[in-house]
């Protein structure tokens, strides 16, 4: 599968070496802007990309077959679709899109012209995770779930001196909501599907939300989701049930480790994650590619367009307009 990648953020690079491991994928190009050209011939020579495109057209002109998508939040939607348009499969970073609107538009471009768009979202693909909801039943009643991914973002000292970067932009879907606080809405809707209701309360500065709290109403137990990007403390995951508890000291992107625990009995430490975490979701894409697995695509698909749901409710609550 030839893959042509679009960017120079941050993830591009994990992200090659991740791809690498995955012996389907062949690595055939690398867009970006001129002004990134350094970086491009870095990322090229590094990863032994052939072909470098300053021009996304001629990207797109190329026999690449798939392109991952690694560009600013709001471009996501006008870069997918015209990949999509062009009969290419899609790998789309997250957050999918800027709205549900854009993200169910892309959704039905991708099955008329019968090609696949996925989000890159770790968190579902990982052996751990598929662990932990094998244990979850011997939790017994589920009554609170917590996540906190908080990281102080050195771009806040900027945001707080008016130099307003991307990742605080709302012209460019910026904000911890987006940023961070999205991993932890998947790893809770992927376990435990649609809840009853949500409430976003933020810290609001510019426009933009800094840190948040996200609280989720299931019929029998509640849950909130901390994520922050103008402070910090120690990330955690916790399920409790009164039969038992899944701690993790990780955060919800990465879930490296977690230990189960059960009422009077002794914690057992889980780790089934020898390979890095980008490559067990690029795994996931070639399957259901190579497969056509249309179930897999749907639900995929299905999740994206829920959290996208809640993202745009918890931004309407607050005010956030993009």
């Amino acid at each position: 599968m030839k893959l042509g990648i679009v960017g120079a953020g941050t993830i591009v690079q994990p992200f090659l070496s991740a791809a690498l491991e995955v012996k389907e994928i062949q690595l055939s190009a690398i867009c970006g802007l001129e002004q990134d050209k350094e970086r491009m011939e870095q990322l090229s020579h590094t990863f032994s990309i052939p072909q470098i495109y300053y021009d996304y057209t001629q990207l797109l002109n190329s026999d690449v077959e798939t392109i991952y998508i690694a560009v600013p939040n709001h471009l996501h939607y006008r870069f997918a679709k015209k990949a999509l348009e062009n009969k290419k499969h899609v790998i789309l970073e997250k957050p999918f899109a800027s709205s549900y609107a854009q993200a169910k538009a892309l959704i039905d471009l991708a099955k008329e012209k019968n090609v696949i768009i996925f989000e890159a979202i770790t968190n579902q693909y990982l052996p751990n995770y598929h662990k932990t909801k094998e244990l979850l039943p011997q939790l017994g009643d589920i009554k609170i779930v917590q996540l906190n991914y908080s990281q102080y973002s050195r771009r806040y000292d900027q945001f707080k001196q008016n130099i307003i970067l991307p990742v605080f932009d709302p012209k460019q879907s910026g904000g911890a909501l987006m940023d961070l606080n999205v991993y932890n809405i998947h790893f809770i809707v992927g376990l435990f599907g649609r809840p009853q209701q949500i409430h976003y309360l933020a810290n609001i500065e510019k426009g933009i939300d800094t840190s948040g709290i996200l609280t989720f109403d299931y019929p029998t137990f509640k849950c909130v989701a901390i994520g922050a990007k103008d402070c910090q403390s120690p990330v955690a995951i916790n399920i409790q049930g009164d039969q038992g508890y899944i701690h993790s000291d990780m955060p919800s992107n990465v879930y490296g480790h977690f230990e189960f625990g059960l009422n009077h009995k002794e914690t057992q430490p889980f780790n089934h994650q020898p390979k890095s975490r980008l490559t067990y979701e690029i795994e996931a894409f070639v399957h259901l590619v190579t497969q056509q697995d249309q179930d897999g695509i749907k639900k995929a698909n299905e999740q994206t367009l829920l959290v996208m749901e809640i993202l745009d409710e918890a931004r309407k609550q607050v005010g956030i307009k993009f």
